[in-house]
């Protein structure tokens, strides 16, 4: 079914790939449909505690595909995308603001770890940005080149980079579309780790890894939609909504299992999702 990305589960890691590796994993809208379509697979795959996107080759992606540009300057739209593609993942409950095109990966119920393995350009800077977590090779490179192309702060990057590098460095990135690398986007918070090339994947198995053996599944869905949701409210809905979540969580056997395995000095066995 998959062209343009591979698609592996390895308990208990979820790992999209994106699979264009001569044309530095150029975006295509079948490209987006497959990820979406997995993505969906993934989150509702108990064997998958949390989704990695990366890229083949030596980069993440280069943004869309050329050719895609190049239709679209001449009044053409998009590819037909197969109906065997068709999938809805993420939490309907989020609202609409978390069901965009892209930004639907805020509303998974499962944590989206970008592996920015090289390259980072164009769309791909938003997509990542949509991502939970961005860990990057030091050969990772950013460059949103949108003003270059005559184009705008596209596919709600202009709400996601100001609450990552804030206003002024957002404003920075998408005016001057300057490449940006490793250490400066770890700098000034567009990814949360730099690592050498060769431990980028092993690194993030191994985060995967920890959340799964000392972490509650639940919880973390939880919390996901707690923090994503609050960046459009004020403090005091935010903090009664709190309230009543924990109330909740303390009748999940979640929470018995977590003060349990505490007391009794071993790892907690906690239900997946």
């Amino acid at each position: 079914m998959y062209k343009e990305i591979l698609y592996d589960v390895s308990d208990p890691v979820a790992t999209i790939t994106l699979n264009r590796p001569d044309r530095l994993n150029a975006w295509t809208d079948r490209m987006g449909a497959e990820v979406r379509h997995a993505v969906a697979q993934a989150e509702h795959d108990p064997a998958a505690v949390a989704i990695v996107l990366t890229g083949a080759g030596r980069g993440f992606c280069a943004g869309a595909d050329l050719q895609t540009l190049q239709n679209i300057s001449e009044g053409e739209r998009g590819q037909s995308v197969p109906k065997e593609l068709a999938a809805n993942p993420g939490d309907p409950s989020m609202g609409e603001d978390f069901r965009g095109t892209y930004t639907y990966l805020l509303s998974v119920r499962k944590p989206v770890i970008a592996a920015l393995n090289g390259p980072v350009a164009g769309m791909a800077v938003p997509i990542s940005c949509a991502c939970d977590l961005r860990f990057a090779s030091e050969r990772a490179v950013f460059t949103v080149a949108f003003s270059k192309r005559g184009l705008i702060g596209e596919w709600g990057s202009a709400w996601l980079l100001p609450r990552l590098v804030g206003p002024s460095n957002a404003l920075d990135l998408l005016w001057s579309s300057r490449k940006v690398d490793a250490q400066e986007a770890l700098r000034i918070g567009l990814v949360n780790r730099v690592l050498p090339h060769d431990e980028l994947l092993p690194a993030v198995r191994k985060y995967v890894q920890e959340l799964a053996s000392e972490c509650s599944p639940t919880s973390i869905a939880i919390m996901k939609r707690q923090v994503w949701q609050q960046l459009t409210r004020s403090l005091g809905p935010s903090e009664k909504e709190a309230v009543q979540l924990m109330i909740e969580s303390f009748d999940r056997p979640d929470f018995r299992e977590g003060v349990m395995s505490f007391l009794e000095k071993r790892p907690p066995k906690f239900q997946r999702i």
